[in-house]
């Protein structure tokens, strides 16, 4: 009992640790990851040489992997960016009549977010949402929140995205299977988040013109962006690589010389790789830019990216610690006797992780260390089903922490308490939506 209770106050504490660097004392992530690894090191009893090596091996086993794959996606992402494709996806969505402009704004989220970090996403993409909001006299909130919400969904939950990419490997869970179901549930939490939850309350929204400070930004001429062919082709063609190899493993001899080469153009490096040389051509060489444009826009986008890796790195220091430490098996041990759902409490531990922490990576990479002992007390739970849980997790509780809500809020022009009522409860409900559905998928995988 005196250890359980030890290792209870440790990981609370940890964690409060954390929140209190990043809120309070204005830590960057990446420190406080480290101070909390140092101290849940130093009061697990382990020796200073064991705490640095078990950090050394954390960072290095998750940059590893990761490093190569969001380098290859930001420039992916920053060639869809100066090539207009996610503005020719927005476009070509626009002439679907049948479809509402809340909807159009989720499918261009879901599709150009796979590509795009989610900041990036909403800086990039909520041009879009100005255009229609002043062709159709909609709300921006009508517009800007849908498109927000996907961008969160398939951030959390669909990868090669970072964090979804790192609890997918953390957890040894399939990669295709965790973007196919990953894409399904984003897409229809997203609608019931977004346009169906702000349609059944369309009457107390009220009208947002777009930002005088904004006005100037504009979606470029149909003739200045590249094909609706061109586009799809090499946003999704990373995806189709990696979901070719999880067909592979589940049809094919895995001792003959074509599963090998499928093998090694679905792994994410590769496919990431492949992709990243296709932009080259399709998005660039192809509309006569030069090689050194695009050797200047890769160099610009590259520093774009330290943020993200020295946090993904630190948050693997962390979990390296949680288990070289033993509290991570301890902490299995006591979860195991709880009376609750072992998704269910992957959901809420990234969920109130997000809230606290305000970073959805910070959240998801937190939560799969508390998480990943557990996989072994379930058999009868897929690693793909644990993944979700935490990703679907993440995507809640968009509030003042993070630095989304402010975004969202300064480009929609809306007060604080509008923010709350309605970007806010469309992420939360977002987040149970796709629990809901992977406590129903849990049935089949």
């Amino acid at each position: 009992m005196d250890l359980q209770i030890w290792t209870l106050g440790v990981l609370i504490s940890s964690i409060l640790l954390i929140v209190t660097s990043i809120i309070k004392f204005k830590l960057h992530p990446f420190l406080a990851l480290l101070l909390s690894s140092f101290y849940v090191g130093a009061l697990m009893g382990m020796k200073p040489l064991d705490m640095i090596t078990s950090i050394e091996d954390g960072i290095g086993g998750t940059l590893g992997f990761l490093a190569a794959v969001i380098g290859l996606g930001t420039i992916l992402g920053k060639m869809m960016e100066i090539s207009g494709a996610a503005e020719r996806i927005g476009i070509t969505l626009q002439q679907c009549r049948w479809l509402s402009p809340e909807v159009i704004m989720v499918l261009i989220g879901m599709i150009c977010g796979i590509t795009l970090f989610v900041e990036v996403g909403v800086v990039l993409l909520i041009p879009l949402a100005f255009s229609i909001a002043k062709k159709t006299k909609t709300s921006l909130l009508m517009l800007a929140i849908p498109l927000c919400t996907a961008l969160m969904a398939v951030h959390c939950i669909v990868p090669p995205h970072p964090a979804a990419l790192y609890v997918t490997k953390a957890l040894g869970a399939d990669i295709g299977s965790v973007i196919l179901y990953g894409l399904i549930l984003g897409v229809i939490a997203s609608l019931v988040g977004g346009p169906l939850f702000l349609t059944i309350i369309k009457k107390e929204i009220p009208f947002k013109a777009v930002p005088e400070q904004f006005a100037d930004l504009k979606v470029r001429n149909e003739d200045e962006l590249p094909s609706l062919a061109t586009t799809l082709f090499t946003v999704l063609l990373p995806i189709f690589l990696m979901l070719i190899k999880t067909t592979a493993e589940l049809n094919m001899d895995k001792d003959t010389s074509v599963y090998a080469v499928l093998e090694f153009i679905g792994n994410p490096i590769t496919a990431m790789f492949i992709a990243a040389f296709v932009a080259y051509y399709m998005l660039g060489l192809r509309r006569e830019m030069k090689m050194t444009d695009l050797l200047s826009k890769t160099e610009d986008c590259f520093s774009s990216i330290a943020n993200i890796l020295l946090i993904i790195g630190a948050g693997g220091a962390f979990n390296g610690i949680l288990k070289a430490s033993g509290l991570s098996d301890n902490l299995a041990n006591i979860l195991s006797h709880l009376d609750l759902h072992p998704i269910l409490l992957a959901w809420l531990v990234a969920i109130i992780l997000h809230a606290a922490v305000g970073s959805a990576t910070v959240a998801m990479m937190g939560a799969t260390g508390i998480v990943s002992p557990m996989l072994g007390l379930y058999p009868n739970i897929s690693p793909e089903i644990m993944t979700l849980a935490i990703g679907s997790g993440a995507i809640g509780c968009t509030i003042v922490t993070d630095s989304l809500f402010w975004l969202v809020k300064q480009y929609c022009g809306a007060t604080m308490t509008e923010i709350f009522k309605y970007y806010t409860t469309a992420t939360f409900i977002a987040s149970l939506v796709a629990l809901m559905g992977i406590f129903l998928l849990s049935n089949f995988i």
